[in-house]
């Protein structure tokens, strides 16, 4: 039997190839979990650890503008979030609507153009005329200090003012004491989730605003994708359908608690929210497969192209693996 390694955070989407449930026919699959995406996407960009890996999806794109590049993609998109929330603000910078953020100083969480990075700066281009080149950028972490990211090019336009914070700098708490106006994360700094009087959303009913987005748009955006080595190609829609065969499962409990009233997460009115989001979405909020992606891919390849990230404008079909086109 031969082995897959597999490196990914740990989800309920892929339990069922975790604990055996699901089998690939003639392969195991080893898999190795981490609590911080970072590590994954490092051991994999650097050193190809894993034949199959998460990644963020603006890594992903980055490693296409390779001489050679090693690995193509899955359309699995284990990680999504709506990002309208992922923007917090100095409540004394005087910065109250979205436009309120031209001139100001803005951190951004590990590089700039991280996955939450590029769906905000992308949303307040397109619904409010904000444009990167108008804010002053900085880079750094949030309370755990990162090592650089120098795995990945470092791109971004020439017009556009980014600067990388000092070595162990924690741009939640430069946010808190006013150093930075404003900040894009995908991770929520302490000062928010502790009830700094300091720090507020830009969007403080961001779920509305969220859900009004989401029905115009149509879109639950990815942050991280799967991908493969390039040498596992041929394997790519085996590979593909174990993943759905191991989501089914999990959605497969999931409806398991509703039917029971019973959820495993400490979290009341759990079936309340899932009835609500239904109403807004339907269907498969995170759905596989290209068809069901290719509006949002469209969109976040639209956006990491104008922002400078990517060297051309990538087409959907081209970052997925040909075998699996017609997902």
């Amino acid at each position: 039997m031969t082995t897959l390694t597999m490196g990914s955070l740990k989800y309920d989407q892929f339990q069922g190839i975790n604990d055996g449930r699901v089998r690939m026919k003639g392969f195991d699959i080893e898999h190795t979990t981490s609590t911080i995406a970072s590590e994954i996407f490092q051991r994999m960009m650097r050193d190809h650890g894993f034949d199959v890996s998460e990644l963020g999806l603006t890594y992903y794109l980055r490693s296409l503008d390779f001489d050679d590049p090693p690995f193509i993609a899955l359309p699995v998109f284990p990680a999504r979030a709506f990002r309208h929330s992922a923007i917090y603000v100095n409540v004394h910078s005087g910065i109250t609507t979205p436009t309120d953020l031209v001139g100001k100083t803005i951190g951004e969480f590990v590089t700039y153009g991280h996955d939450g990075g590029v769906w905000a700066k992308g949303i307040l281009q397109d619904d409010f005329g904000v444009r990167p080149n108008q804010s002053r950028w900085i880079v750094g972490s949030l309370e755990r200090p990162i090592d650089p990211i120098d795995y990945i090019p470092f791109l971004h336009p020439a017009d556009v003012d980014v600067t990388v914070a000092a070595q162990g700098a924690d741009l939640g708490a430069m946010l808190e004491r006013g150093e930075i106006d404003a900040l894009v994360s995908g991770n929520v700094p302490a000062a928010m989730r502790n009830g700094s009087p300091h720090v507020l959303r830009l969007f403080p009913d961001f779920v509305s605003v969220e859900r009004e987005w989401l029905t115009r748009t149509g879109i639950v955006p990815m942050a991280h994708v799967m991908v493969i080595r390039r040498e596992h190609a041929h394997l790519a829609r085996a590979i593909y359908d174990t993943f759905v065969e191991s989501k089914a499962l999990a959605i497969g409990a999931q409806e398991l608690g509703r039917v029971t009233n019973f959820v495993d997460v400490m979290v009341p009115w759990m079936n309340d929210l899932v009835e609500q989001n239904r109403a807004v979405k339907g269907g498969d909020w995170w759905a596989y497969g290209v068809k069901a992606n290719r509006a949002a891919t469209d969109t976040f390849l639209r956006y990491h192209f104008e922002q400078g990230l990517s060297k051309r404008r990538w087409a959907v079909d081209e970052i997925f693996a040909p075998a699996v086109l017609k997902t």
